[in-house]
């Protein structure tokens, strides 16, 4: 049964109560910005943790502990006292009684910041959505990597030659960065680390696909640094097929929509996001991909006291028709510039409009292997990689997961080895 008491232990003092809806890129950006003068901040997120999504891979991959790139919300907020954190699932929102709904209870707000990003969208493929494994959050990261190890474990005791083969293969299907990411993540696993692993399997039968439905990769970014990333995957040896449309998946065998058939245990699904649903607004409020319609200014439609944020928000102007794209500098700007207006709000000053300022793309494809679009220059190979190291680290919060990250890649630079090949499974309670 819902509980519509309030959440406990929230005190009441006389500051603008503002919920924040999510913590990641953009809730945390903003709640770390509201003065504790002007402003008492609720944030609430599912998990007790911010997650680093551009790494998640990686974990996958078996790369970097979870725990590197995951930082727990309550100790970034040690010094903060107006800020107050509770793990709850956002059920629904009030708009007329400015009260938000949870699992955990409701809470009135003076303003209400949805920021709770987006979850894999299977555009209505049930199969795909049953069997395929998405990759949004840390935990999903984990059973990527479980699995894979997993199927190599069951391929060493099959006596089946074709079986072992579907065990072996990967797909994965999204040309974007993450499946880009991902693709030529597993290939060097395939080149340098799962055969020292498992020297009795023949990895010349193993495949791994990228399967991408655009005629290109990397859409968002240059025809240069799509044509580049290409290179790099079939050099690794990745087979990757454009204008590739997958129909279906039954555990077993990946069907392309022309027919073709490819036979394998492990299908990555990285081809599309879909906002976070939250309940409450007019079928109307709602925009492509199930993002809220916002203003210039992120104000949701009709709504005064209620902004979103993030991969949630979908704003539509004349250089981006169908809203911005759905990336960390878009939620962290918004973030910034909708501090500033709440501010301006409290003291009866006019509102700013939000103006993506583009800072650029990455993404790497593997050792010494990357493309970047800088607003002034494209960079490709090492150069490019190294830039994607150093922006990445950066971006990490905690200098104890900078360093250990940075031990871990400066580690596998050198041996071609990750030591993390654990597969982790979660037990009720010990036999013993």
């Amino acid at each position: 049964m819902e509980d519509t008491s309030p959440i406990p232990r929230i005190p009441e003092n006389d500051r603008r109560r503002v919920v924040i809806a999510g913590g990641g890129f953009a809730g945390l950006k903003l709640a770390m910005l509201l003065p504790a003068e002007y402003f008492q901040v609720i944030l609430l997120d599912r998990n007790n943790y911010h997650q680093f999504q551009p790494l998640f891979y990686q974990v996958a991959t078996a790369g970097l502990e979870p725990s590197s790139i995951s930082f727990p919300l309550r100790k970034i907020f040690q010094k903060k006292k107006h800020i107050h954190f509770r793990v709850a699932e956002i059920i629904g929102v009030d708009p007329i009684a400015d009260r938000i709904i949870t699992s955990i209870g409701t809470l009135d707000y003076d303003f209400l910041v949805l920021a709770m990003g987006a979850d894999t969208n299977f555009f209505g493929m049930e199969d795909i959505a049953r069997n395929a494994i998405p990759m949004k959050s840390t935990s999903e990261a984990l059973y990527i990597r479980n699995t894979i190890l997993q199927n190599y474990e069951k391929a060493l005791s099959t006596r089946d030659e074709n079986e072992a083969a579907t065990l072996m293969n990967i797909v994965v299907v999204g040309g974007g960065p993450t499946g880009v990411e991902l693709a030529g993540a597993l290939a060097e696993m395939k080149k340098y680390v799962l055969p020292k692993d498992y020297p009795e399997l023949d990895f010349s039968k193993m495949k791994v696909y990228l399967f991408e439905a655009n005629q290109v990769l990397l859409k968002g970014m240059s025809l240069q640094s799509s044509s580049m990333a290409k290179r790099y995957l079939e050099h690794l040896g990745v087979h990757v097929r454009l204008n590739s449309h997958v129909k279906s998946f039954d555990g077993n065998t990946v069907t392309l929509r022309e027919g073709l058939e490819f036979q394998t245990r492990t299908l990555l699904w990285a081809a599309g996001i879909l906002a976070n649903p939250v309940e409450g607004f007019p079928p109307e409020t709602y925009g492509r991909g199930g993002r809220l319609r916002v203003d210039e200014y992120n104000r949701v439609a009709r709504c005064d006291r209620i902004f979103a944020i993030g991969d949630m928000a979908v704003m539509v102007t004349e250089r981006y028709p169908t809203g911005h794209p759905q990336v960390a500098q878009v939620a962290i700007q918004q973030a910034k510039l909708l501090g500033g207006n709440l501010m301006n709000l409290v003291r009866s000053k006019p509102l700013r409009g939000f103006n993506y300022k583009d800072k650029g793309s990455l993404a790497t494809i593997g050792r010494n292997m990357a493309v970047a679009d800088l607003p002034r220059i494209r960079l490709h190979g090492f150069v490019a990689w190294f830039v994607w190291i150093f922006v990445h680290l950066m971006a990490i919060l905690g200098q104890k997961n900078k360093l250990f990250i940075f031990i871990n890649w400066f580690w596998n630079y050198w041996t071609y080895d990750q030591s993390l090949r654990l597969i982790l499974r979660q037990e009720k309670k010990s036999k013993y």
